[in-house]
């Protein structure tokens, strides 16, 4: 039997291997070792500790089922304002079709991640950067895009997945863009 490098990735692959088999979205670094055949104490060769893991695990987990499902394509836009709306209503459906499909996943995003500003801000940052490269913002800081964002709050914070059901969801994401259209 061929024994398998260690690195981030095959442990972050295991982690959520093991989120899946076990439904439970606090892994502990024993069983996650155990998985692998290598010590606990090999993990912290990739990981300077329990949080820094996680954090990864949710990251990969952010960039996986919503960075990635921003289902859209840049290049079939002229009117660059068309195209924040639609990247944003993709995005927003994005987090809820995450928060629907694994909510053990989004528990833990939201423990690890959604409760910190700076690595939230750390895991929007390619989000950040698209809108300001669609957009022809000013590239010397990520400002306009966060601030964007943050005016669709209640459809990405995990504090508010309980209205993302609610049937003027649609209407609602109408009006908080109606405030900011015009200042895009």
């Amino acid at each position: 039997m061929e024994k398998k490098k260690i690195t981030r990735r095959l442990i972050i692959d295991t982690a959520h291997t093991l989120i899946h088999e076990t439904q439970k979205s606090e892994i502990s670094l024993s069983k996650i070792a155990t998985a692998l055949h290598i010590t606990h104490a090999a993990i912290y060769k990739h990981f300077e500790n329990k949080k820094d893991l996680w954090i990864a695990v949710c990251a990969d987990w952010f960039e996986t089922y919503i960075i990635n499902h921003i289902d859209i394509n840049d290049d079939d836009y002229e009117d660059k304002q068309q195209w924040l709306h639609d990247y944003l209503w993709a995005f927003v459906n994005a987090k809820k079709s995450a928060y629907h499909t694994n909510r053990l996943m989004f528990d833990l995003n939201t423990h690890y991640v959604e409760k910190d500003p700076f690595i939230l801000q750390e895991i929007l940052k390619p989000c950040f950067i698209r809108i300001q490269q669609k957009m022809g913002y000013d590239d010397s800081n990520l400002y306009k895009p966060e601030v964007i964002l943050s005016a669709f709050s209640t459809f990405t914070l995990p504090m508010f997945k309980d209205t993302w059901n609610q049937t003027d969801y649609e209407l609602r994401f109408e009006m908080t863009w109606d405030l900011i259209k015009f200042n895009v």
